[in-house]
């Protein structure tokens, strides 16, 4: 199952709105297909694997991350592959949240295929948490980027953040990126940095991420980056009211205008327009309102061997303030060194489980 997660991995940016699954087909003890869902519209993970082990996929056990669908989509369903192919055994780690994909296991179990569900799930939700989460909650699944010195500050006390993390960590989060469907910052950050918000040090996603410019009083010039390539990637502007004038320009200029009176709101708009996973990459005020208002799925702390000492700008000081007695430590997803920098991804919440 761990290399089957490992081929789903290979979908990386391109599987959406569909979820990244690897199949891994083993017979007497030798892997005989590996199959991933390489982007949307083409076969799905079992498909290419059967068709690499071609007979030797009969009597074989397939290893996949995500349950067989039963429907006809984009593609025929999986769980009938299975069955011609003359499969024994599936082992699935997570069962599909999607009411009208699901119900593989009842076919391959109707079919004879002996079937068992749950080995490495959790893994498998997580590399799937957007998927997962967008049939539970209307709003996206929002992912906070904090690059962070070692005594916690994201910004000198002139404002200035660039470059507090290495080129390795900078590169990885453009790896994030291609996996969003959009790219958030405030609009301090993106008056101070004017930030292009693509992706370029990592393979090209099948769709460019949005960019969501989070902006009270619409004051995104019109001469910035983000405005004047709007029509080359979608630039979307999430304000609490927009003057018409000023509106019907930014309109010209090919950005989408959202209006929302609270950060709940936006996330509702944002999730209707199709946005499931939302990466969040600053500044200060947003990331702070944020995390106080609970909208924060997974944290992910780059941290520089930097110190900013005094009047640095610090992300958690608009949370409400604890006694030591009554914190929880948070889960810990992940860590990795990036050159000198270290990444942690912190559980802010936790996902659903997969329907039994």
């Amino acid at each position: 199952m761990a290399l089957a997660l490992d081929a789903a991995r290979r979908g990386w940016g391109r599987t959406a709105p569909n979820p990244m699954v690897g199949a891994v087909l083993v017979r007497d003890g030798d892997v005989v297909g590996v199959g991933w869902h390489e982007r949307y519209g083409d076969d799905h993970a079992e498909v290419m694997a059967l068709a690499k082990a071609g007979e030797r996929a009969r009597g074989a056990t397939m290893y996949v991350t995500l349950e067989p669908c039963a429907h006809f989509g984009k593609t025929p369903p999986c769980a009938n592959a299975l069955v011609r192919a003359g499969v024994a055994r599936v082992v699935i780690a997570a069962r599909d949240p999607n009411p009208e994909a699901r119900g593989g296991v009842e076919r391959l179990r109707a079919a004879g295929i002996a079937v068992e569900t749950g080995l490495m799930a959790d893994e498998a939700r997580e590399l799937n948490a957007p998927f997962f989460f967008s049939f539970v909650s209307r709003r996206p699944w929002v992912t906070l980027k904090l690059a962070l010195s070692l005594d916690g500050g994201m910004a000198d006390r002139a404002g200035r953040s660039k470059w507090i993390t290495g080129v390795h960590s900078r590169a990885h989060v453009h790896a994030m990126r291609a996996g969003s469907d959009a790219i958030a910052v405030g609009i301090n950050t993106a008056l101070v940095d004017d930030p292009w918000l693509t992706v370029r040090d990592a393979p090209a996603p099948s769709m460019p991420p949005a960019r969501v410019i989070f902006d009270r009083r619409a004051r995104l010039p019109l001469d910035g980056n983000l405005a004047t390539t709007a029509h080359k990637a979608p630039t979307v502007l999430v304000t609490e009211f927009t003057p018409p004038a000023r509106r019907q320009a930014l309109e010209r200029m090919g950005v989408e205008v959202l209006e929302a009176v609270s950060l709940e709101e936006a996330m509702l708009l944002l999730r209707g327009r199709g946005i499931r996973a939302l990466l969040v990459e600053g500044g200060r005020t947003l990331a702070g309102a944020l995390l106080e208002r609970a909208l924060v799925d997974r944290l992910v702390i780059f941290q520089a061997p930097v110190i900013l000492g005094a009047g640095a700008l610090r992300p958690f000081d608009r949370m409400p303030a604890r006694d030591v007695a009554e914190t929880t430590p948070l889960r810990v997803v992940e860590r990795k060194a990036f050159g000198d920098d270290l990444m942690t991804v912190y559980a802010m919440q936790e996902l659903p489980c997969s329907p039994d």
